[in-house]
């Protein structure tokens, strides 16, 4: 659990993690999104590959980074934990339709607002 939160205390390493929450991206695209040299990236990538945050596929000359969530979530978990908080892994949402479905608390709302 260390070397999640190493990885994880920098502030480009955490914003890499970010942006692979929208998927996949390549090392050069995610490299293009801070004003750092290539090394430094490479850096970084390898310290989130050895906290197993990302997994890196080469593809000829083009390496494709991935967020591996389900480790950062059970880190996450297991650090709460041990502070005795009482945390459950979400029900992972999905959405069926463009509009969201309506709640009681959605209706309560919306009545407050006509009024």
């Amino acid at each position: 659990m260390t070397s999640i939160f190493k990885a994880l205390a920098d502030p480009t390493r955490r914003q890499v993690l970010q942006m692979l929450r929208a998927g996949p991206m390549g090392a050069g695209a995610l490299a293009d999104a801070f004003d750092v040299s290539k090394p430094t990236m490479s850096a970084h990538f390898a310290v989130l590959l050895a906290a197993d945050l990302i997994e890196a596929e080469k593809s000829g000359r083009t390496i494709v980074y991935r967020l591996k969530m389900s480790v950062l979530e059970e880190a996450l978990m297991g650090f709460a934990q041990a502070f005795g908080l009482q945390v459950t892994p979400e029900t992972p949402v999905t959405i069926e339709s463009k509009t969201a479905p309506t709640t009681a608390s959605t209706t309560a709302r919306r009545a407050n607002e006509k009024s």
